[in-house]
């Protein structure tokens, strides 16, 4: 498999860097959460056409047997405003012998503006257009928030990885010591100065360290499997995994808490910018705009409708107080349930969604804080075992090279010379293993802080 990251020979080394890297650009959690910021953006402008100016003109016309009925022409101008007002104005041409006794014959023209009263502080279009805006917002802080978790995710199986490929080497390394000494002791077999038991004994150690080798293959290959899921390509496609790839030899040391910021300045900035935590705010703006606008339902619902109405398609001269007091067209329209049992109904749910999401906050405010300080401890305390362990493999190496040795000079029997060796193999296992523990520990305050994407 070729991808970027990887180096072009026969062996390919993935990184850290280079697999978040990967992830970032490639993969399709990614790729969805770009989207769903991008459709948040679509939601605005669509919110935004509820302010659109709009033009209408209807046509309506009888003749029959030679009599024209009627013929009504209107086009007409609407431009809504932002505070609930909505200017128009239009064109009327009526003629016909059977018109409606209400219709003015002939041209006349309007100007006027129509007022939802019950509007005027808030209404649905401004809801809608403040909420889009906040779900801009909201998408924003939720494509952090899943590109973190798929970071953490990527990051623990990529450590589960180099762990297993680790000690796959350990024991590989190991069959080969055994295979020269099973020769070594042949021959001396041969020569007579072993007995044959001892080249059981042998036979017998390699097969162990076959078997543990074959188990520790199976266990690479299968967390490869584990770390493909997140390997794709420019194209779109997954990347097919091979036993080629090989972790990066990447000094973990930095991965100390000595490295990390303050535990109380890790909490600070996780409270004030975590996207989880943005996220809920968000979603709380969102829901009291809801309520602010269940809250005018409460109120009379009161239309009111004026236009100065003129004759022709000109304007006149001027305004007059004759032209204001006879040329114009008023109504008004006031309605209200007498129980507003829906609209009460309406907005104490509204209340109750806010009352709970600001429960929702205060909730992830501790389960954040929680998160960092378990993990700063664990890497706090792994440290201090992965000391205690790299003392240990120091002295099983040690022990087993003197072992060894006095095997080597007659003095020792290759039964002693086996258990050192296990030891050996057993302290090199847990060494990998607390190795990548204190790694996961690490990525893990970073994960909780949001420290992450900024690594």
């Amino acid at each position: 498999m070729w991808h970027p990251g990887f180096a072009a020979d026969s062996t390919k080394v993935l990184s850290r860097d280079a697999l978040m890297g990967i992830i970032l650009k490639y993969h399709p959690v990614a790729k969805q959460a770009g989207l769903r910021v991008e459709r948040a953006v679509a939601g605005i402008t669509e919110s935004r056409g509820a302010f659109d100016p709009t033009v209408k003109a209807d046509l309506d016309r009888k003749t029959f047997d030679g009599t024209r009925y009627y013929s009504y022409f209107h086009p007409k101008l609407s431009i809504p405003t932002w505070y609930g007002i909505e200017i128009k104005a239009g064109l009327e041409e009526v003629s016909g012998d059977r018109v409606n006794s209400e219709s003015t014959l002939g041209k006349t023209s309007y100007a006027g503006i129509t007022i939802a009263a019950h509007g005027l502080l808030f209404d649905e279009r401004r809801a809608v257009l403040r909420q889009a805006q906040s779900f801009y917002q909201l998408s924003g802080a939720e494509q952090q928030l899943a590109i973190n978790d798929l970071l953490f995710s990527a990051l623990t199986n990529y450590w589960s990885w180099v762990q297993e490929y680790r000690v796959y080497q350990v024991l590989t390394e190991a069959l080969k010591v055994n295979e020269q000494r099973i020769r070594f002791i042949k021959t001396e077999y041969e020569q007579g100065a072993r007995a044959a038991i001892d080249t059981v004994e042998a036979i017998t150690q390699l097969q162990n360290i076959q078997l543990q080798q074959q188990a520790s293959r199976l266990a690479v290959q299968n967390a490869g499997l584990a770390l493909s899921v997140f390997l794709w390509l420019e194209t779109g496609a997954p990347a097919a995994w091979n036993e080629q790839i090989v972790p990066d030899n990447e000094a973990t040391s930095s991965f100390s808490v000595s490295n990390l910021p303050g535990l109380e300045q890790l909490i600070t900035e996780a409270l004030t910018r975590h996207p989880k935590l943005n996220a809920l705010k968000y979603k709380t703006d969102i829901l009291r705009i809801d309520s602010r606008l269940k809250a005018q339902y409460l109120l009379p619902k009161v239309n009111l409708n004026a236009n100065l109405l003129n004759k022709g398609y000109t304007l006149p001269d001027k305004v007059s107080s004759q032209f204001l007091s006879n040329n114009y067209k008023l109504g008004f329209d006031v309605s209200m349930p007498l129980f507003l049992r829906e609209a009460r109904g309406a907005y104490r749910s509204a209340r109750l969604k806010v009352e709970e999401n600001e429960w929702e906050i205060k909730l992830q405010l501790v389960e954040v804080e929680n998160k960092i300080k378990q993990y700063f401890n664990e890497v706090a305390n792994l440290e201090k075992q992965l000391l205690l362990s790299e003392q240990m493999f120091v002295n099983a190496q040690r022990l087993y090279q003197a072992e060894r040795t006095r095997l080597e000079v007659g003095e020792s029997t290759l039964f002693l010379l086996n258990s050192r060796e296990n030891k050996l193999l057993e302290t090199a296992q847990k060494l990998q293993e607390v190795t990548v523990k204190r790694n996961k520990s690490y990525t893990g305050v970073l994960w909780a802080a949001y420290k992450l994407v900024q690594q």
